[in-house]
Order: structure tokens, then C-alpha cells, then sequence
């Protein structure tokens, strides 16, 4: 009884962290239209742990963290500051060659290591079962400090997203809110994999999307289908016995169909 507690403790906890300020980070994504933007970190951050563990660094310590991070600097990098000038190749074009290079690189070094393909597998669908407190309270501790840097700056980075201008300035803005990305994607990415990690930023943004273009509300609405979707999620892996990481994601897209049928029957309801 203590341990089925624990282990619920655990999970809605990070589920709770998680569902908030990939929400709102969400919602800078689909209103930039830089959907894979976050696949593409995602994948950066598993290529990094691939990484580590073929020099020897095991997954999960502080060394697989940093190699991952390193991945996703060198990308946030690129994405804020690559953008070609030809309106032929949208910046979303950028963003796919990077998502596509990262994941076969992760491949190409997984084939060269013993049981490369069951890492592989594990960046996928990741290990949210195993998750200890240590590591929930470092990625809330984490999640917080952004938090609140996003808090006092959110005016600034609503004004890049909404009327970008693409100075030297705005390129600066754009580096500090990839990196953003790219440090939740360090922490969630080896416990969610890259999937799931995808489904928790964009699903509960894009549902919140279909209702309003009002932060506030985008928010309130993409939290609380973010949270309620990943309960039913959880709640259902245990009790039916499924894949803890696909059912979470199944659960989030299901919210997301409602959102669309409600949508339909109600297309003028703000």
C-alpha cells in the first residue's frame, strides 16, 4: 500500500510540474508555427545520451546530463540563429533537417554499440515507472527557476512571438527561449523519451489553441487537459496494465479529438 502511495505520489507530482510549463512553452511553439522545433531538441537531447553511454558516461548521472545539454545548446544555437533569408526554405525547414540528422546520428551510434537498439528504444518511450523523489525534486526545482525567469520576462517573449522582427535582439530572445526548451527536453527526455516529451508540449497547447488566443485562458485550459489527460493516462497504465509512456500519449491526444469534435459542433464558441 505505502509503495503503490509512493509511486503515485511520485507521478502526479512530476506530472503536475511537467503539464505546467510545457503548456505554456507550448503555446510560443504553435503560435511561432515552429511545431517541431521540441522533436528536434528532443531528439538532440537523446542523441546526447546515446552519446554518453557509448564514451562509457551510464545513463541518467550528472555526465549523460551534460553531454545531452551540450547537444542541445549546439541546437538552440542553430534554430534561433540559422534562418535563411530565401522565402523559399521556411525556418521550419531548418527545423526538420535538424530533427532528421539528430535521429539518424542517434541511430548510426546506437548500431556501433552492444544493445544499441534497446537505447534507442528507451530514448523513445523512457522510464517515467522508475522515476525516485531525488530526481522529481531536481526537476521541480528546475521547472520553478524557469518558471520564473519566463514570469518576469513573459512580455517580452509574447511580443517575439507575436510580432517577431528577427533583429540581432530578437535573435538573442529566440536563443534564451530554445534554451529553455532545450533544458526541460535534458530533464524529461531520459524519463519520458522523446515522444512523450513532444505529446506533453504541443497536445495540451494545441487543444488550448482551439478555444482562445487569450494567454491567460490558453493556459488555464492547457493545464488542466494537460494534467487531466496525463491522471487518466496514469490511472489506466496501472490499472490495465498498459505501456506506461504510449497510454499517457494516447490519453493526451483522446483530450485533443474531444477539443476537436467540441470545436465542430461549436465553431463560434470563444
Amino acid at each position: 500500500m505505502i509503495d503503490t502511495l509512493n509511486f503515485f505520489g511520485i507521478q502526479i507530482i512530476l506530472l503536475l510540474v511537467v503539464t505546467s510549463v510545457h503548456t505554456y512553452l507550448g503555446l510560443h511553439v504553435i503560435r511561432r508555427g515552429i511545431v517541431f522545433s521540441d522533436l528536434a531538441l528532443d531528439q538532440l537531447a537523446a542523441f546526447g545520451v546515446i552519446v554518453g553511454i557509448g564514451l562509457g558516461i551510464q545513463g541518467g548521472s550528472t555526465g549523460s546530463y551534460l553531454v545531452s545539454f551540450i547537444a542541445v545548446l549546439f541546437g538552440s544555437i542553430l534554430l534561433a540563429y540559422v534562418k535563411p533569408n530565401n522565402s523559399n526554405i521556411p525556418h521550419e525547414a531548418i527545423i526538420g533537417i535538424l530533427y532528421g540528422l539528430a535521429l539518424v546520428a542517434s541511430i548510426m551510434v546506437a548500431d556501433k554499440m552492444s544493445g544499441g537498439a534497446a537505447y534507442v528504444t528507451q530514448t523513445l518511450s523512457g522510464t517515467m515507472l522508475w522515476v525516485n523523489w531525488p530526481l522529481v525534486w531536481i526537476t521541480v526545482v528546475v521547472y520553478v527557476l524557469l518558471s520564473f525567469f519566463h514570469y518576469k520576462v513573459r512580455d517580452r517573449m509574447i511580443a517575439l512571438t507575436e510580432h517577431p522582427c528577427h533583429s540581432n535582439e530578437d535573435n538573442f530572445w529566440d536563443f534564451l527561449f530554445f534554451i529553455s526548451l532545450g533544458i526541460i527536453t535534458v530533464l524529461i527526455v531520459p524519463i519520458a523519451g522523446v515522444l512523450l516529451a513532444y505529446g506533453f508540449l504541443m497536445i495540451p497547447a494545441a487543444t488550448a489553441a482551439l478555444f482562445t488566443k487569450e494567454w491567460g485562458k490558453a493556459l488555464k485550459i492547457g493545464w488542466a487537459v494537460g494534467f487531466g489527460a496525463s491522471l487518466l493516462g496514469l490511472f489506466s497504465s496501472y490499472f490495465f496494465k498498459l505501456p506506461y509512456g504510449p497510454t499517457l500519449v494516447l490519453a493526451l491526444g483522446l483530450f485533443f479529438i474531444i477539443g476537436l469534435i467540441i470545436r465542430l459542433i461549436n465553431p463560434d464558441r470563444a
